[in-house]
């Protein structure tokens, strides 16, 4: 079986337009969390998935410069662009990761997809996300292609099709769903980079992490912010969890 990272990402953020371009570590933030997910040991391939809107040709210019493969669909209908790209690159298996979070840990990810193939003939769905006990920014799901094109032959609400996953883990009737909670709970903490006071924070976990010359893992920024709890003072009026009902 296939099994195909698909990385939405575009320029048209409301909150941070073309943050996904914005310098991590000397790089642009993509490449940054490209070259951190290309350690996954379970993916056959990553797939940066973008948008047919002329902004998002920076994205594919992006990609073609470091070799990376693309796709292009509609903007607001995500979870078609996720179908089309899935059957472009012939996935078996999908695993969704948003663009906006640059310190993703390649270890975590190949958690959930290891526990969606333990769990096969029988599951469809595998996440870190139906409980809140990881950092938001480290958020991996994992489903089969059958399970995606069912719920975007489904899906009416608009929700529905630009969060992508939202029809199968509200359908358990439908889908055989798996919950991956971490055993300390690290849902306050918050990863993703939607402002620029994200951006800012993200910038100084890398530094302070990336200057030891090791591969740093999400229990590398717990202990760094244990440490230094002033970094999370940087983006701390945001809202660091998400409500899935």
């Amino acid at each position: 079986m296939k099994t195909v990272i698909i990385v939405q990402a575009r320029m048209g953020s409301s909150r941070l337009p073309g943050k996904i371009l914005e310098e991590v570590a000397g790089q642009p933030l993509l490449i940054f969390q490209y070259e951190r997910l290309s350690r996954s040991l379970k993916a056959d391939l990553i797939v940066v998935a973008t948008t047919t809107n002329p902004l998002d040709d920076k994205v594919e210019s992006l990609c073609n410069q470091f070799g990376i493969q693309c796709f292009r669909g509609p903007e607001q209908d995500v979870l078609l662009r996720y179908r089309n790209a899935a059957e472009a690159f012939e996935a078996d298996v999908i695993v969704r990761i948003n663009a906006d979070c640059p310190l993703i840990d390649p270890v975590e990810v190949d958690r959930v997809i290891e526990a969606w193939f333990e769990r096969q003939p029988d599951l469809d769905y595998a996440s870190n996300i139906l409980e809140e006990t990881f950092p938001m920014g480290m958020h991996t799901e994992v489903f089969s292609r059958t399970a995606l094109n069912h719920a975007e032959s489904n899906a009416c609400n608009l929700e529905e099709r630009e969060h992508v996953t939202p029809y199968i883990y509200r359908n358990p009737n439908l889908f055989q769903l798996y919950s991956i909670a971490n055993l300390e709970n690290l849902s306050h903490y918050r990863w993703t980079v939607d402002y620029q006071e994200d951006l800012e924070f993200v910038r100084k976990v890398v530094e302070a992490l990336e200057s030891n010359k090791k591969i740093f893992n999400m229990m590398d920024v717990v202990n760094l912010l244990k440490e230094h709890p002033e970094l999370m003072n940087i983006n701390s009026q945001f809202k660091k969890s998400q409500n899935l009902l």
